[in-house]
């Protein structure tokens, strides 16, 4: 025990030097953001529960425990972890016991049986910091990991929030799609009597039967939408193959019954850095190569390694353990680089080069990061402009086709002035539903563009 006492103190007398670059966050040229609490609702980890729909927040718990991408960025966060282990332990003596019996002989004749028993410890000095610059990397890797795996997170509860509200924009489209049908079904009814009494022309009735067709085909098309949105849904649930194809989707509140957050302040968060897990990982992307260039750099100087052993040796196996039988060995190597045909130099630029990719990468994501959460803010105030003018416009479009039928009742106008306002009508409300959901779907956005629903763990 002495004997490892002793090489684990010599670990420690050797920490003080560390070559390569101690990391500096890189400079950015940022804009002045907002204070961060105006953005709270968007940093909670269940920030769907916003809308305030049971449903949701039960699909978004199950794609949480259920998914397989999510599952697999957890265990590759599991294989960063004892990567760090693996790093730190080169800082360790490592100890090994063995043992061995046998004869050895020449041409004179067979000589005698040796036994022997005993523990060999090795360490190996790390005066260049090459081991503390190897576990910095593994554990900025496993830091970026752990982001990579929340950057997961974030976009599949973001797609799972804006499937679930495709399909209830979807419902919605349907029944519309359902009561034009059954009013246009009414029209051909109407016109067929007209025909037979001889009040309509042919014309008349067709085109009123090709306008109920061509509604009935657009109803088609939605449930196909619908569902294809489902099983993209289930997916992302995990559902197993059997229940993707058994199950039904559940469905929580009508797409006009969701809560909507209040207005959002139009300015950028001053620590976006801080919030984004996409722009953690390239951060720590970078920690790990800036490490890298350190580990390349130690490759220029000596290998020190200590070794010792102690143990027991005999001609006599039933002796092996006895007093006199003890044996000991202290020793120490030096592996130092001669000529290595530039290989050296080549893996210190190849490094350095390395980390001016990585650097490019995180300047690109920050840039990207930015840009995104900036179009998600103006996403959701203009997104909340143009829902209120199509609803505007679906009230005067409803008015002015009671107008119009009464009109076309009392054969003041033919039908092909009912047919027009009637196509409109359908157009307006179809796009009513599909600005609530845009509305929705840009609240997802800017969660998603601030980093909402991601919370940071500390690695020990």
């Amino acid at each position: 025990m002495k004997l490892i006492h002793l090489l684990t103190a010599c670990a420690v007398l050797t920490a003080g030097c560390t070559l390569g670059p101690n990391y500096k966050r890189p400079d950015a040229d940022l804009p002045t953001g907002a204070d961060a609490k105006n953005y709270n609702v968007f940093t909670q980890q269940n920030w769907w529960t916003m809308f305030d729909d049971e449903v949701l927040n039960q699909m978004e718990d199950t794609a949480l425990e259920y998914n397989w991408d999510l599952k697999a960025a957890i265990a590759r966060v599991d294989q960063a972890r004892a990567a760090v282990t693996i790093a730190g332990a080169n800082q360790l003596p490592s100890l090994s016991a063995g043992g061995t019996t046998g004869r050895e002989g020449n041409a004179a004749g067979s000589g005698e049986v040796q036994s022997r028993a005993g523990l060999t410890a090795s360490f190996e000095l790390d005066l260049w910091g090459k081991y503390r610059r190897m576990k910095e990397s593994a554990r900025a890797q496993l830091l970026a990991t752990e982001a990579a795996r929340d950057t997961v997170r974030l976009t599949l509860t973001a797609d799972v929030a804006k499937q679930y509200f495709t399909m209830l924009m979807l419902d919605n489209q349907i029944e519309i799609a359902q009561k034009t049908v059954a009013a246009r079904q009414e029209n051909v009814r109407i016109y067929q009597s007209r025909y037979e009494a001889g009040y309509a022309t042919e014309v008349d009735l067709r085109r009123v039967q090709a306008n109920m067709q061509s509604v009935k085909a657009e109803e088609d098309t939605l449930r196909l939408q619908l569902s294809k949105t489902e099983t993209a849904l289930a997916v992302l649930l995990g559902k197993s193959p059997r229940e993707i194809v058994e199950e039904k989707i559940t469905r929580g509140k009508h797409l006009n019954e969701l809560t909507l957050v209040p207005d959002v302040p139009a300015d950028l968060p001053s620590d976006l850095l801080e919030r984004r897990p996409d722009v953690m990982t390239a951060e720590q992307n970078l920690i790990a190569a800036n490490a890298d260039i350190g580990v390349a750099r130690t490759a220029y100087f000596p290998d020190i390694s200590l070794t010792a052993a102690a143990g027991y040796a005999s001609s006599a196996l039933t002796s092996l353990f006895s007093g006199g039988a003890g044996v000991w060995s202290l020793g120490a190597g030096l592996t130092a680089p001669i000529f290595e045909g530039g290989k050296i130099s080549a893996q210190n630029k190849q490094a350095e080069a390395k980390y001016q990719e990585i650097l490019a990468n995180y300047q690109k994501t920050l840039q990207l990061a930015f840009k995104e959460a900036l179009d998600a803010l103006n996403s959701n105030q203009r997104y909340r402009q143009i829902y209120d003018s199509y609803l505007a416009q679906t009230d005067n479009m409803r008015r002015s086709y009671e107008l119009t039928k009464k009109q076309e009742d009392a054969g003041l106008i033919g039908v092909t002035d009912l047919l027009s306002v009637e196509e409109t009508l359908l157009s307006s409300e179809m796009n009513l539903a599909t600005a609530r959901k845009n509305e929705l779907d840009a609240v997802v956005d800017l969660a998603k563009a601030l980093g909402g629903g991601w919370t940071s763990q500390d690695i020990k």
